[in-house]
C-alpha cells in the first residue's frame, strides 16, 4: 500500500482502493467518509477570551473603527486599506502598501472566525489580539495605543459609543499622566513613544491598555461577521450525504476535481474539515521572491511572538485565560516549523489573489500547478514529507479548478461592506 494509500486508511478506516460504489453512486465507499469529514460548517464556534465577540453593539462599534483612517499615525489607513472588501477583504497587491510596506502578503478575514491562530506565522491566537497588531506597526497603521485612547477621549461619539460597550472611559484630560502619543517599542528604550510610555504609571499603562484591548475586541467582533460559508459544495455535499443519491448541484468536472483532492492530490490532509483547514502550518517548499524578506522563519519564530504577546489569550486582557492556556501551553517550538506557514482555507479564493503568504502567485491556476510539479526548494526547513511531486495533465488541473469554484460562499451583506455612519449603537444615533 502506497503513502497515501495507508494515511487513508489510517485517518478513515478504509481502504481507497475500495471499489464499491457505495450509496451515493459515484463516489467510493471510502470516499464518502472523507466527504462526511467536509460536511457541517455551521456558525463560528465561540470566542470565550472575547465576551464582546457576539455582542450586536460591539460589533456595530468595531466596523465603524475598521474602516476609520483616524486609526493610523497619518490618518491615512484603517484595517480596510490592507482587507479590502472588494478583495475579499485581503489585498490585490503582494505586500501591502500603508504608513510602510509589509513583510508578506495581507490574507483573507472571510471566515476569519473559524481559525485558531491568526497571521500567516500564527503570532496572534485569537481575533481581538490580531487587530490590535496592525494599528502600531510602523509598516501598517503606525499609530500608537495612547493616541487611540485619546481619539475615543476627545471624539463624542466614540467616547459615547465605547461608554454603551464597555463601559465608562477614563479620564485622559491629564497631559502628565496621560501624553498625546506612547507605546512599548522593544529594543528602542529611547523612542519618544517609549518614553513616553514609561513616564506613566504602571496603574496608568493598565487604564490605556484596556481601552486598547478594547478597540481590538470590538473590531473582532465585526470581523466574526465577515462569513462567506453556504456554497454550491455545501448543497451537493448535503445532498449527496444525506438523501444518499447522486446529485447534480455541482458539475462533472468539479466532481473530478472533488476525486483529485481526496485521492491523488491528498489535499484534504491539509485543508481538512467543512472550514477546509487543519488550522496547522506547514512549509510547502516554495523558495524565496525577490519582493520577501528573505530567510522568513515563519511558524517558527511566530510561536516565540505569540508567548511573549502580553495580549495573547491567556494574558490578563482575556476574557477566559483558562480557554487561552489550553491553546498555546503545549506549543513547543522546534526546527520542524522552519518555514512554515498557516494552512489557508480554501473557501471564497475566487477574489483574493494572489495566493500564498507572499503572493506568490496571481492565479489559481499558477498554485495548482506548483502542487502538481512541485520544481521549487524551500529556502529554510524542508517540505512536507506528504506532498510529491503529480504531474496533472491539463484537464486535471482544470478539474481541481472547477471543484474550487465549486467552495464560493454565499455574498456578504452589502451592510458590512463600508462604514455605518456613526459609532453609536444603532437607535442612538444623533
Amino acid at each position: 500500500m502506497c503513502l497515501s494509500w495507508l494515511l487513508i486508511a489510517l485517518f478513515t478506516g478504509c481502504d481507497p482502493r475500495d471499489t464499491d460504489t457505495g450509496t451515493a453512486g459515484e463516489f467510493s465507499d471510502s470516499e464518502l467518509e472523507l466527504l462526511k469529514t467536509l460536511d457541517g460548517v455551521g456558525s463560528p464556534p465561540p470566542e470565550t477570551t472575547n465576551q464582546w465577540a457576539d455582542n450586536p453593539d460591539a460589533a456595530h462599534l468595531g466596523q465603524f473603527l475598521f474602516f476609520d483612517e483616524r486609526l493610523s499615525g497619518n490618518g491615512e489607513f484603517s484595517c480596510a486599506s490592507c482587507h479590502q472588501p472588494e478583495h475579499g477583504f485581503s489585498d490585490p497587491n503582494r505586500l501591502s502598501e500603508a504608513t510602510g510596506t509589509t513583510l508578506r502578503h495581507t490574507p483573507t478575514l472571510l471566515n476569519a472566525a473559524y481559525q485558531d491562530f491568526f497571521f500567516w506565522d500564527g503570532r496572534a491566537d485569537s481575533l481581538w489580539s490580531q487587530a490590535l497588531e496592525p494599528l502600531e506597526d510602523t509598516s501598517e497603521q503606525a499609530t500608537s495605543r495612547l493616541a487611540v485612547a485619546h481619539l475615543f477621549h476627545e471624539d463624542t461619539d466614540l467616547r459615547e459609543a465605547y461608554d454603551a460597550v464597555f463601559g465608562e472611559l477614563p479620564d485622559l484630560s491629564d497631559p502628565i499622566r496621560f501624553p498625546a502619543e506612547g507605546r512599548p517599542v522593544p529594543g528602542s528604550p529611547d523612542h519618544p513613544h517609549a518614553l513616553a510610555w514609561f513616564s506613566m504609571s504602571t496603574e496608568d499603562q493598565e487604564l490605556i491598555n484596556e481601552v486598547f484591548v478594547n478597540v481590538g475586541k470590538a473590531i473582532a467582533a465585526y470581523e466574526r461577521l465577515l462569513n462567506r460559508t453556504t456554497a454550491p459544495f455545501d448543497a451537493w455535499l448535503a445532498e449527496t450525504l444525506h438523501d444518499s443519491q447522486p446529485s447534480s448541484l455541482i458539475s462533472d468536472e468539479a466532481k473530478a476535481g472533488l476525486k483529485l483532492f481526496l485521492g491523488e492530490g491528498n489535499c484534504h490532509f491539509c485543508h481538512a474539515g467543512p472550514s477546509f483547514s487543519n488550522k496547522a502550518f506547514h512549509n510547502i517548499g516554495l523558495e524565496d521572491r525577490d519582493w520577501l524578506k528573505p530567510f522568513d522563519q515563519g511558524r517558527y519564530s511566530g510561536i516565540s511572538l505569540l508567548l511573549d504577546n502580553p495580549f495573547n489569550s491567556a494574558g490578563r486582557f482575556s476574557d477566559n485565560p483558562e480557554a487561552g492556556a489550553l491553546k498555546i501551553e503545549h506549543l513547543v517550538q522546534s526546527d520542524a516549523q522552519l518555514g512554515a506557514y498557516k494552512t489557508a482555507s480554501l473557501r471564497n479564493l475566487a477574489t483574493t489573489a494572489p495566493y500564498m503568504h507572499g503572493g506568490h502567485f496571481d492565479t489559481l491556476e499558477q498554485v495548482v500547478q506548483s502542487y502538481s510539479d512541485l520544481d521549487e526548494f524551500p529556502s529554510v526547513g524542508h517540505r512536507e514529507e506528504l506532498m510529491q511531486k503529480l504531474e496533472w495533465e491539463a484537464s486535471e488541473v482544470q478539474s481541481m479548478l472547477a471543484f474550487l469554484d465549486t467552495l464560493e460562499g454565499e455574498v456578504l451583506d452589502e451592510d458590512l461592506l463600508s462604514a455605518p455612519d456613526s459609532p453609536l449603537p444603532p437607535g442612538r444615533t444623533q
